[in-house]
Parts: structure tokens; sequence; C-alpha cells
């Protein structure tokens, strides 16, 4: 007692010794109490709910506690807390009337959880970012992108803006945009395409794949064909179909065509004809056209 009087400068008391006491006591047991509370009510809310209210239910929570601690060590230091609570009014109203924005976003994030419009672990896709839905906390949405990036949203910017949930259903549907030449046999190409999906394990046969003749394009007959898979083989289903339907075309001889453009001269039945000559001939013809007669050989008179 008396080292510790001399080392903070004033007569420590045994009360105040015993105060000081039960104030660390209370510290470092009941901050890991909180910790290992917050831990388990995650993991079962978790298992038994979704991971979105683990986290919500680990939070409040931990910040109740937190809250009850503070104010049982404030009581063991003989502080009366009902100055304290009129002044956090006080200071409460002027806090609200200045962060307006931060309510809106509060009760946005009441609306976010009720609505249940993505949870953790979505892929969400917000104004062309696409990412993982990382939490859901009082002000923001955090969300991890594919590049490893993170991207925070405010929870009224979610409200307010449209959003794409992008695994939100078990399966998801894969497009594949496709030309082929119109001296192709249609039904060949028909038959090459479902044969192509069919052979692919993550390709799903309910719903069945589809093939849509979307239209007579300027050098091709553009095609939409679809197959559905498990939201967790979409890649893996899309670049197979993309690759597979590549191979099978070579080998069958179906032909993609490239954009080309056949110029007419005044006859829809004439084409104009043209022809690829080498670059000294390019030059011969030059000096002729420019000229007027072809160059003589050397030494040969006028």
């Amino acid at each position: 007692m008396e080292f510790l009087s001399t080392l903070f400068g004033e007569q420590i008391t045994e009360d105040r010794f015993y105060i000081l006491i039960r104030v660390l006591v209370i510290m470092f047991v009941g901050l890991p109490l909180l910790i290992i509370l917050r831990r388990v009510l995650n993991r079962y809310i978790t298992k038994h709910y979704s991971q979105h209210y683990g986290m919500l239910a680990g939070k409040l929570v931990f910040y109740i506690g937190i809250t009850i601690l503070l104010i049982t060590v404030l009581h063991e230091f003989g502080f009366s807390l009902t100055p304290l609570l009129g002044a956090a009014g006080i200071v409460g109203i002027a806090i609200g009337f200045a962060s307006q924005t931060t309510v809106s976003n509060v009760i946005s994030g009441f609306f976010l959880v009720a609505e249940k419009s993505f949870v953790v672990g979505d892929v969400i896709s917000v104004a062309g970012n696409v990412g993982v839905v990382y939490s859901i906390d009082t002000l923001s949405v955090k969300i991890r992108m594919f590049d490893n990036r993170f991207l925070r949203v405010p929870n009224e910017t979610m409200i307010k803006s449209e959003y794409i949930n992008i695994t939100r259903f078990p399966i998801r549907r894969v497009d594949c945009n496709i030309s082929v030449a119109y001296k192709e046999d249609l039904k060949q190409v028909s038959e090459v395409l479902f044969d192509v999906a069919a052979k692919l394990p993550y390709s799903l046969q309910e719903p069945p794949p589809l093939l849509i003749f979307d239209k007579f394009g300027s050098s091709s007959i553009d095609i939409l064909f679809v197959a559905w898979a498990r939201k967790e083989n979409f890649l893996k289903l899309r670049n197979g179909l993309n690759m597979g339907i590549k191979e099978r075309f070579d080998k069958e001889g179906i032909e993609i065509p490239f954009p080309h453009v056949s110029v007419y001269a005044g006859s829809a039945s004439t084409p104009l004809p043209l022809e690829l000559v080498s670059s000294d001939k390019a030059v011969l013809s030059n000096r002729t056209g420019s000229g007027g007669q072809a160059g003589k050989p050397e030494g040969a008179s006028e």
C-alpha cells in the first residue's frame, strides 16, 4: 500500500484498493466472456438460421455487454449515472440532428435485413460491380469483389438503387450467342449443339437446353443456344460449351463466319472483279498509268 501511495503521489486507502481490484477483475473476466459468448452465439445462429443473422446477433450481444461493463466500472468508481444519462440525452439529440445520413443508413439497414433480398455469401451486382457479400452492418453493406478489392455501399444507397442477386436461385442459365454461315444445314447445327450440351456433366437436363434462331444477320444466321447449370457450376458450363462448340464445328466443317462486305458495280448479279497483284506489278502498273506507256528495256532506241 505504501508503495502504491508513493507511486501515485496520493494516499490509497484500503477501500480504493479493493475497488481497483474489482474493476480489474470485471474487465479481465468480462471482456473474454463477451468475446466467447459472441463467437458461440454467432456459430449457433449461423448453423440454425443464416450467417447474416449470426453476425448481427454476435455484434448486438457484444455491444450490449460492453455498455454494461462500462456502466458497472463507472458505478464501482462512484460516478452517478443520472447526470451522465441526462447529458447523453442532450448530446444524443444534437448528434441526431447532425447525423441524419447516418440515421437514414441505420433505418435502411433494418429494411435490408427484414427484406432479405440478399444475405452474407450471396454474389450481387451493384452499379456494375460484382462481388460476394461480406457483411451487412448497421451503416453499410461490405462486398468483396472477385479481384479481391473491397467495396462499401451505404445502406441508403442499396435501398434506393437497383442491384442483382446473381446466386439467389439454385440454378443459372448459360447463354451462347453463335453465328453460322448461310450455307450451313441448320438441322445439323442444331444436332451438334444439343449433342455438345448433352455430353457436358454440368449441363442440366431439366430444364432442358434450348435453341433459338435469333435473326438473319448481314453475313450470318445468328443463333442463341442456352443451357442450365447449378449456380456453383455456372463458369464450368459456360467454358465447356464455348470450347466444345468450337471444337465440334471445326470437326464437322461448320463455318463460323466473320463480317464481310461484297461490292457490286451497277448490277445485282455481276460482282466487281478484284485481283491481287504483287508489289512489283503494282509499281509497274503505276508507272505505266502515270507515263502513258510501260518502261522500255535498257539500250532500246526511241
